[in-house]
């Protein structure tokens, strides 16, 4: 029997189980970045880490995340498969993955100085060697993030989303763990140039130990359940495993084109001082509650858009297609008018302790900001790239995002001087959103004609109505911060809790004068994951 013929669980089971287990990773991703900015602050053990994590990163997003072609490409096969069959083809594959990622970590650790140098090659020389033994150090990740994604995927083949989702604390748990020791053993003297290089080798040690635990943590649930183990196989001639190197290789190179911007900004943070850590601290902040949201609104709307590819579906799919726009705008929009109004605030309750003082919260602040700014368009194009994928078409996402390469480098070039490292988030937000508007205007005409200024109207009216909360939120944080001035942290999240949901109260009433029946919609689904 294939494996896809065995009862699974619903759509809206999987999500939950995915969102869910993506939350508890996220808070501890939230306690490992705390733990290293109340130990290093904005510094120059951070700023290394941030670049030697550069590449090793790339592998373990590209490859060993959710939706990444290793998970993607193992799904679209193995779910055709018997069960006995799966074993010796996930062997199979698992072998020639690893003789691959084995010479290109022995490469990563031989020129690890010369990657640096690419990508920073403005980092002062004392920051460049300690970033220089991170990277040959973590360098094992690459086979490791292709063993985690082969692991990702024929787990959930088998059913198991749990697992694999929240595998990824291990490692911030290791990390925190060995930040704290470090800190415990060195005490005030932590952040003095002599313990700069044993605090990042602190860094890379956790990193490297935290990916292999995830990665045993699979295994050992993978080879319970009869889907292959560590088994050297060599039957690398068979159509199955073909068939899913014919996915997987074209899948990693496109998926590729995508991280190449982040590590475009990077190349020009070299030059900005403290750049690379302020991006790091307001990146997560934003991308925490973006992931979760994402996970939650693209998860169930991929296998819609595919059910809808048929002419006579259009009118529906066009309907679909407004419903994810919308729901992005309802869920992004208003996090952009908190980030705006709120981010020193944030940025103290989750950061400010230990190293990290209130001149690294203003160098971070203008970056958070600036992040927030951009939510709603990397959703939405996030959106569209699905629509192209349910319709068939690779290859216009992949031309778009190889322009946008080459768009971004030069936004990136015109705008870090002016703007500092805000600037470089900008040139992101512009990137999205003309590949927005490259993909509106392709869908309709393929599509027959798209509502484009009946939906440009709404979303500038919630725009608008983002701003009004936004300011709304600033006068009350300000009102109170006027009343207790003070670093009491319970106060404090008292004081963000009361904005935050003064500005998501405005949004509310507000957006609700427009009738859209997107905000029906989101309120219904809400109540149902409340109800589960």
């Amino acid at each position: 029997m294939s494996l896809n013929k065995k009862k699974s669980r619903s759509l809206i089971d999987i999500a939950g189980i995915v969102a869910f287990a993506t939350l508890i990773s996220k808070l501890f991703g939230l306690i490992r970045e705390q733990s290293i900015a109340a130990a290093f602050g904005v510094g120059p053990v951070i700023n290394a880490y941030s670049y030697a994590y550069v590449i090793p990163g790339f592998f373990l997003i590209l490859l060993g995340g959710i939706n990444g072609p290793f998970h993607s490409s193992l799904i679209s096969v193995l779910t055709k498969r018997k069960k006995t069959e799966v074993a010796p083809l996930v062997e199979s594959v698992t072998t020639l993955v690893t003789i691959f990622l084995l010479i290109i970590t022995i490469i990563l650790i031989l020129f690890a100085n010369t990657f640096i140098s690419i990508l920073a090659p403005g980092l002062e020389e004392e920051v460049k060697l300690i970033a220089v033994e991170q990277l040959q150090i973590m360098a094992p990740l690459a086979l490791l993030s292709g063993l985690i994604g082969i692991g990702f995927g024929t787990l959930n083949v088998s059913n198991q989303y749990l697992l694999p989702s929240i595998s990824p604390l291990f490692s911030s748990l290791v990390i925190s763990s060995g930040v704290w020791i470090f800190i415990w053993q060195v005490g005030a003297d932590i952040n003095k140039p002599d313990n700069w290089y044993l605090g990042g080798m602190v860094l890379a040690g956790g990193t490297l130990i935290g990916g292999l635990l995830q990665w045993l943590a699979q295994l050992q649930s993978q080879v319970r359940r009869g889907m292959g183990g560590i088994k050297l196989r060599f039957e690398f001639n068979t159509p199955e495993l073909r068939n899913i190197m014919k996915i997987m290789i074209p899948a990693t190179f496109a998926s590729g084109m995508l991280h190449i911007n982040v590590y475009t900004d990077l190349f020009f943070a070299s030059f900005i001082p403290d750049a690379a850590a302020a991006m790091r601290y307001a990146n997560f902040i934003a991308l925490t509650p973006l992931g979760i949201i994402s996970n939650m609104i693209l998860v169930p709307f991929m296998p819609i858009f595919s059910q809808l590819t048929a002419p006579e579906n259009w009118n529906e799919l066009k309907l679909r297609i407004r419903q994810g726009i919308f729901l992005s705008a309802l869920t992004m929009l208003p996090l952009t008018a908190i980030f705006i109004a709120l981010a020193p605030k944030i940025i103290r309750v989750i950061y400010q302790r230990g190293a990290f003082e209130m001149d690294d919260v203003f160098i971070v602040t203008p970056v958070l900001i600036a992040y927030g700014m951009g939510m709603f368009f990397y959703l939405v194009r996030d959106v569209l790239v699905r629509v192209f994928y349910a319709l068939g078409d690779g290859e216009t996402p992949f031309r778009i995002s190889l322009f946008n390469i080459f768009l971004n480098f030069l936004l990136d070039f015109l705008l870090y001087k002016p703007f500092g490292t805000p600037g470089l988030v900008f040139a992101t937000i512009l990137v999205n959103l003309i590949s927005i508007l490259i993909f509106l205007v392709i869908l309709n005409r393929r599509l027959q004609k798209l509502p484009i200024k009946d939906w440009s109207i709404s979303i500038l009216n919630l725009i608008g109505i983002s701003s009004i909360a936004s300011f709304s939120g600033w006068i009350v944080s300000h009102f109170l911060h006027k009343i207790y001035i003070g670093n009491n942290l319970g106060i404090q999240c008292l004081q963000l809790f009361i904005s935050s949901s003064t500005i998501l109260g405005v949004f509310f009433v507000l957006s609700t004068q427009l009738q859209l029946p997107e905000i029906a919609l989101l309120n219904n689904q809400l109540k149902k994951k409340l109800q589960r």
